[in-house]
């Protein structure tokens, strides 16, 4: 049986997996643009992934001429500019739906993030069963209401936003009616472990209380994924590499293959450690046999005898017909009869 906490959640459904705290956690691993435009790369990332124990994996989907215009913007963990990097990283519709394929052969789920109504079009032709949605087009309104229309349930990263910015976004999803969950981010790489602020997703379940929530985290190691799971969040996303010294701006935060299979790993040992109200357990009662106390004679009683604190006591194990929650109730009672040193009293050797 599941906490009573778990009872009322909300859930999404992605392609037959359903997510929210009545469920293991979804971790997606995010190969995102590591592949640097190599298809081969990319393949070996999402085996890598499956035999980790990955569900899903996700990419990124740029139609560079539709995403932005020619620029020298250089983000803050890379050397050359925005435009150079996906111009070299895009995947065209061909491969994207050869790597669709090859996920979906393994079992897996297929997501991407779309960075422009072409990409978002590409996407839907392609029949994807959800759309992650990145941070920078958390308050990009046309975007996502173009992409709300497709119907299909939505990730919606919330980097970079405030509360009042991801509520308007929430109203556009709640509007088209369709299923969707909130992620948790921040927008930095790496993200230090002071700026993760893992308290948000509380902020988040607090103010969409009927709402999946989540974190796309970009520190490193898994610790604050982990952390996330006991705060309410049922998506867990990492970016991923299989190889660590491969070159590209998101490798340094990127995951290896142990890693993931931690992630994996830990997040659904966490999330059985979640479940189940307190009560006492069946391996409990075995532990209790010998770990509580009994109520026992620490003097040779005779008839008539008071029992006092000079004269009884408790002491492992806990097999007595009396055990220590009924200790005050004996006291200043008279034994019925005489009883030797280190016994376990029983009701029936007290006068009532």
């Amino acid at each position: 049986m599941l906490n009573c906490v778990f009872m009322d959640e909300p859930e999404i459904v992605l392609d037959s997996k359903r997510i929210g705290r009545k469920h293991r956690p979804l971790v997606i691993a995010e190969i995102g643009i590591n592949h640097e435009g190599k298809i081969e790369k990319a393949k070996k990332m999402i085996q890598d992934a499956y035999d980790a124990g990955a569900e899903c994996v996700k990419f990124q989907c740029h139609v560079i001429d539709d995403e932005m215009t020619q620029n020298d913007v250089i983000p803050a963990n890379a050397t050359e500019s925005i435009w150079e990097i996906m111009k070299r990283c895009s995947f065209s519709e061909n491969q994207e739906i050869a790597l669709k394929n090859y996920v979906e052969e393994l079992g897996m789920i297929y997501l991407n993030t779309p960075f422009s109504r072409a990409a978002a079009d590409r996407l839907e032709k392609m029949d994807i069963c959800a759309y992650k949605i990145g941070s920078g087009e958390c308050n990009n309104i046309p975007l996502l209401t173009h992409i709300a229309t497709f119907g299909k349930p939505m990730i919606l990263s919330t980097g970079m936003n405030d509360i009042f910015s991801i509520s308007k976004s929430v109203d556009i999803l709640k509007k088209a009616n369709i299923d969707f969950a909130l992620m948790h981010v921040t927008s930095m790489y790496p993200t230090p472990y002071e700026d993760v602020r893992l308290g948000f997703l509380h902020e988040l379940k607090t103010k969409f209380p009927d709402i999946v929530i989540g974190l796309s985290d970009h520190s490193f190691g898994n610790y604050t994924c982990f952390a996330a799971i006991a705060l309410g969040a049922s998506i867990l996303e990492k970016h991923f590499t299989s190889d660590k010294n491969w070159s590209g701006p998101d490798i340094p935060i990127s995951i290896s293959p142990p890693e993931l299979k931690d992630l994996i790993f830990g997040s659904n040992a966490i999330f059985r450690a979640l479940k189940n109200k307190k009560e006492i357990l069946d391996g409990e009662k075995l532990t209790a046999k010998f770990a509580f106390t009994s109520v026992v004679t620490i003097k040779d009683i005779k008839k008539g005898d008071t029992f006092s604190m000079e004269n009884i006591w408790v002491k492992r194990p806990g097999t007595g017909e009396i055990l220590t929650k009924s200790f005050d109730q004996i006291l200043k009672k008279k034994s019925n009869q005489n009883i030797k040193k280190n016994t376990q009293l029983k009701w029936s050797m007290i006068d009532d």
